[in-house]
């Protein structure tokens, strides 16, 4: 097992390296281009649409550091090589991810996303952020309702007590829309839910709703269904935010609620 010493010396190694291929759009390029299978300098030249000498010169660079070889006529990335360039493109994507939802991931508190899972936020660059406008507050709850109506089965990570979430949720059950409900609260908001007779009968006693405790507040409201994930959060001031939300529906996106999800439910 690596002491936490050798593991800041790793990564600030591959810190450089990375560092060292961004500087160089040709290094960069190279390094996606062969990421998948080898190729020739013919193939490499008509892909990247610049000279031999131009293409071979970024090849040397990279054969010195141990990141491409050259076997017969085709170039290939090395085993180095191949972990960097999959930590590359995660950073990359992690990198447009952020970017396309700034507003989102800046002003919110992120601190209940466990760090391994944050940095794997790249999984969520196809996501969609919704907004709600000053003439209009409700967009994004709106959104969120008209999705979870269309859901069979459901889990959701709830860290507030919403009477309003709950009338609409106990809607889609009793219609029989929503058949299993996964619901994961804090002790406190369990407690809350308990004390109002409608919603601990309608709800907490449904047969279609099982309950998981966790034994502290948590400031993420994510749902997960089969067919697309939602995610609101706090702001840094510790006021619960309806009005911004993601929503995604590919797979990738999925994985990473699930992540969160199970490891909540540990």
């Amino acid at each position: 097992m690596m002491t936490n010493a050798q593991t800041k010396k790793e990564l600030n190694k591959e810190f450089k390296d990375i560092k060292y291929i961004l500087t160089s759009s040709m290094r960069t390029k190279l390094l996606l281009a062969l990421y998948e299978i080898p190729k020739n300098l013919d193939e490499l030249r008509g892909e990247l649409k610049k000279p031999s000498a131009t293409i071979l010169h970024g090849l040397k660079e990279l054969e010195s550091i141990n990141l491409a070889k050259k076997s017969q006529k085709y170039y290939e990335l090395t085993s180095n090589g191949y972990l960097l360039t999959t930590n590359m493109i995660k950073l990359i994507d992690n990198w447009y991810s952020l970017s396309k939802s700034e507003v989102f991931w800046n002003n919110h508190d992120l601190s209940d996303i466990p760090e391994e899972i944050i940095r794997n936020i790249y999984l969520l660059k196809d996501a969609e952020y919704i907004s709600s406008t000053t003439s209009d507050l409700s967009i994004a709850f709106n959104k969120y309702i008209k999705l979870i109506s269309k859901a069979k089965e459901l889990t959701i990570l709830l860290p507030i007590y919403s009477e309003n979430h709950f009338k609409h949720i106990i809607s889609f059950l009793n219609e029989g829309k929503l058949e299993k409900l996964d619901l994961i609260v804090s002790d406190e908001i369990y407690n809350s839910i308990q004390r109002n007779e409608l919603f601990k009968r309608d709800l907490l006693e449904n047969e279609k709703v099982n309950t998981t405790i966790v034994d502290k507040k948590f400031k993420i409201f994510l749902t997960y269904s089969e067919r697309f994930i939602s995610l609101t959060l706090f702001f840094k001031d510790g006021h619960y935010d309806d009005s911004h939300i993601l929503i995604a529906k590919d797979e990738d996106s999925k994985k990473w609620a699930s992540s969160i999800i199970k490891r909540y439910k540990r």
